[in-house]
């Protein structure tokens, strides 16, 4: 056998033995015999660099440095989930499903990991990038660091498709948390707090060799791509699992929200007997085609939901109660707690939400309070213990002028929270609105973040977003921990942000509940700036899904003379205000009116694009028949109970080509 030969020929050996070990945790040698078969293939591979392969299992021990990590988008986003309490929420979930589609359905019921999530993708078999959720349309690439995970497949088998992304949870098992912890203590060190903090923060670590020390897993659950040739969720995971994947054998098929809930109940009481933490279980649609009949909302697919089981209670003294003041002037009191443990974190402080939320528990300084998540990330009260309540308790009174800036707060008619009207004047306001400005989903301003602009505000060298359109290198040099190339780098990250998509830029303008969505839609129906200033209330609720609050909003901020300014600032710095004539060139009328279902598989688009369509050419793409609906676009395998529905009420039923033919 030649070098090359014997190369390969180790190297299959060594991820057979990962294989077996890691993934279907049978080991057929031991770790002695495997150190020496590792040693053997790392001194042919420096003696032989000419036969160098980034997958190859030698490498599994890290040793690369990373110092910054690239950030990279998604080819196909990762959506956050919905979550549900009840089997009533459950309930309701079916029943939505069963209107928007046809025929049976069946779920697949899969326990939800408490860990980082991460998104790989193979080509031709093999592993060429790792990349960490982020806010689900880009994260980081952290490539180096999965490939020394050991249950990370580097090299694929079996009949996988060409090119995929596989999603997943790195988790880390509660055995070598509790080892790693041990080991910190021992040698005089803080332990780390709960096992999904430290396998997040164990992905961005800089030197590779140390993420290889730590017994991390990855656990994956979901395969996207095209011409995957895969019909449904369990199939997917049958497959990934055939190709060395990973993948947890507890997932269930179940037909009824009845048989679903036995499986949630069952490991409810069971989860603490699971070698992973675990913090409810995912529900999602089996069939891939009901899947994307079903689709999404703006921030979660319709098609799946996430159950949470119930967390554990604590009880703790709370201290003081503070108040916070957010970007739009909204008043939050947070209740600051004696330090307790909860759910694997030390938590100090709580969510108190409004003043209607103290007064309803009657919540107050020194009270023994109850503290949970309640499948929230942001701790909460839930109760008093009144018993433990001393007898010159005074009840709480709520703030009436804003903590930083001293204005007398209001409070709208129907409103949960007071606000601090002083929008232009009030400090945490004026750095949050920036901040909003400058985050990922808006003009995304590399080499600038929150901190920064913090402190930009405090040194008065800018009191609004416009005004980071005229910073110059020299006012930012003398700032503290800002050298030449970061400040050449905010500078030109400032520039580049001008190019960023009128939708995007209307969304970084922070007018109250205008979120993503709302501003693509706003973007899309006035094309630019000044037609959306200038739009009436009428004009604005005449819009697909735009209520009266959201008109009303866009109205007093437009109707603003210091909004009107910073807008006029903004257009004369160059910022995109105005959609990209790319864009328009490729939007009609010619649908406008028109409200389409669409149902089946197609073939010349998808059902994706063919949503685009309807929308770029004025129409309305909706769920679910009803006498408002002007046309079925019907393709392979609709339903029946579709096609009556909509002969029912007389709505016309048309193919894939003739609605292409339309436009």
């Amino acid at each position: 056998m030649n070098i090359k030969d014997k190369i390969q020929a180790l190297r299959d050996e060594l991820q057979s033995h990962n294989y077996n070990y890691y993934v279907l945790d049978k080991p057929v040698i031991d770790d002695y015999a495997f150190d020496l078969k590792l040693k053997e293939l790392q001194e042919l591979e420096a003696t032989h660099p000419e036969f160098y392969d980034p997958n190859s299992p030698s490498l599994r021990v890290g040793g690369q440095i990373t110092k910054s990590f690239n950030t990279v988008k998604h080819e196909t986003r990762m959506y956050s989930l919905d979550n549900s309490y009840s089997l009533q929420d459950l309930e309701d979930w079916e029943k939505r499903l069963k209107k928007l589609v046809d025929g049976e359905v069946e779920y697949v019921c899969e326990l939800k990991y408490d860990g980082a999530s991460i998104s790989l993708t193979y080509e031709k078999g093999e592993l060429i990038r790792a990349v960490t959720r982020g806010d689900g349309v880009q994260g980081d690439d952290v490539t180096n660091n999965i490939k020394t995970i050991r249950s990370v497949p580097l090299k694929l088998k079996g009949d996988f498709p060409e090119k995929f992304d596989i999603r997943g949870e790195i988790v880390l098992p509660l055995a070598g948390f509790a080892a790693m912890n041990a080991e910190r203590v021992e040698a005089g060190e803080e332990p780390y707090s709960n096992p999904r903090n430290t396998a997040s923060g164990s992905l961005k670590l800089q030197d590779s060799s140390e993420v290889a020390k730590r017994p991390l897993e990855c656990l994956l659950y979901s395969i996207v791509g095209e011409n995957l040739n895969i019909k449904s969720q369990f199939e997917s995971l049958e497959k990934a699992r055939s190709w060395g994947f990973k993948v947890p054998e507890v997932a269930k098929l179940t037909s009824s929200t009845e048989e679903t809930f036995k499986f949630l109940n069952h490991w409810d009481a069971h989860r603490h007997e699971l070698p992973y933490e675990t913090d409810g279980v995912v529900i999602k649609v089996n069939s891939f085609q009901q899947q994307d009949e079903l689709g999404f909302t703006a921030k979660a697919p319709r098609w799946a939901m996430a159950y949470k089981f119930k967390t554990e209670q604590a009880e703790t003294l709370l201290e003081e109660i503070t108040y916070q003041v957010g970007r739009t002037g909204a008043i939050t009191p947070v209740a600051n707690l004696q330090a307790v443990q909860l759910a694997g974190t030390i938590v100090k402080r709580a969510s108190l939400h409004n003043a209607d939320q103290i007064a309803k528990l009657d919540i107050r300084e020194g009270d023994m309070v109850y503290v949970e998540k309640g499948g929230e990330i942001i701790p909460k009260i839930v109760g008093v213990d009144f018993e433990k309540r001393s007898i010159d308790s005074k009840e709480t009174q709520y703030i009436t002028n804003c903590p930083e800036c001293n204005t007398e707060l209001v409070r709208q008619p129907g409103e949960a929270q007071h606000y601090c009207p002083n929008t232009m004047g009030c400090p945490p306001q004026i750095i949050g609105r920036i901040q909003h400005y400058i985050s990922r989903k808006a003009l995304d301003i590399e080499g600038l973040g929150g901190e920064t602009v913090a402190l930009l505000v405090k040194q008065g060298l800018i009191t609004n977003y416009a005004d980071l359109y005229s910073l110059k290198k020299e006012q930012i040099l003398p700032l503290e921990r800002m050298a030449e190339k970061s400040a050449v780098n905010l500078i030109n990250g400032i520039e580049a942000s001008k190019k960023i998509a009128f939708e995007r830029v209307l969304f970084g303008l922070g007018i109250r509940y205008v979120g993503e969505t709302v501003a693509r839609k706003l973007a899309k129906q006035f094309k630019n700036i000044g037609a959306l200033a200038n739009a009436s209330l009428e004009d604005l609720i005449a819009v697909d899904e735009i209520g009266e609050r959201i008109a009303q909003s866009v109205v007093e901020f437009f109707g603003s003379e210091q909004n009107k300014e910073l807008v006029d600032r903004l257009k004369e710095y160059g910022v995109q205000l105005e959609l990209d004539a790319a864009v328009l060139e490729n939007q009609t009328e010619k649908l406008k009116g028109n409200t389409f279902v669409i149902s089946g598989v197609f073939t010349q688009v998808s059902r994706t694009e063919l949503k685009k369509l309807i929308e770029d050419n004025g129409g309305k793409a909706s769920g679910s028949i009803s006498s408002k609906t002007n046309y079925l676009v019907a393709g392979e395998n609709m339903g029946p109970s579709k096609r009556e529905k909509a002969e029912k009420l007389n709505v016309p039923i048309i193919t894939e080509a003739e609605f292409l033919d339309m436009i």
